[in-house]
């Protein structure tokens, strides 16, 4: 796991969930003929996400892009050609169906979810190319019954965490760390 997961991992389990890292998805024949991938291997997840109490899945894309131009909506429409190969359960339906469906059968016969969970696409993106792209990625994703999760996202769960309590998790010390900085930054400019 990468550290942009493991960081988006860790914020996940601070709201209830259980989450799996590099989930592997078993595809029978059927399924990669349907999704037009005969010879593919398991599909690899970035992060699986469950919360027993709802019965909530959630399949969580990690894109950092942190020092690049950021996530584009064209890429996750699947309009630019270029970049939409990284964005597939985003831009192709079959795929997503066949991915939804055997990742909760899968998780439903190892025991690790009740019957039926709901089952959620999300994307977790470190940075937005632009107000413009983060205006239609809200837009489409809305539309689609997804979750983004954005810079914005990130940064108030973080704030979350420096304002409360402690625990010996990476994402706890380095934003109390950041926050008693702007705090002791803001005190001295008055």
């Amino acid at each position: 796991m990468d550290a942009f997961e493991s960081l988006v991992a860790s914020l996940l389990e601070r709201e209830g969930f259980w989450v799996r890292s590099c989930v592997r998805v078993e595809l029978s024949k059927e399924d990669k003929r349907f999704i037009g991938r005969p010879s593919s291997p398991r599909w690899e997840l970035d992060l699986v996400a469950y919360k027993g109490g709802t019965n909530e899945l959630r399949l969580v894309e990690c894109k950092s892009y942190l020092d690049s131009r950021g996530v584009t909506v064209s890429a996750v429409d699947g309009s630019d050609q270029r970049y939409a190969p990284r964005f597939k359960l985003f831009n192709e339906a079959p795929l997503r169906e066949v991915i939804f469906r055997r990742l909760a059968s899968q998780m439903r016969e190892q025991g690790s979810t009740l019957p039926d969970p709901q089952v959620t696409l999300c994307l977790v993106a470190g940075k937005i190319a632009s107000d413009h792209d983060r205006q239609l990625l809200r837009e489409h994703f809305d539309k689609n019954g997804w979750l983004l999760w954005d810079d914005e996202w990130l940064r108030n769960a973080l704030e979350k965490i420096a304002c409360g309590g402690y625990e010996n998790q990476i994402a706890d010390v380095v934003a109390k760390i950041i926050h008693r900085g702007r705090k002791k930054t803001r005190s001295a400019r008055v």
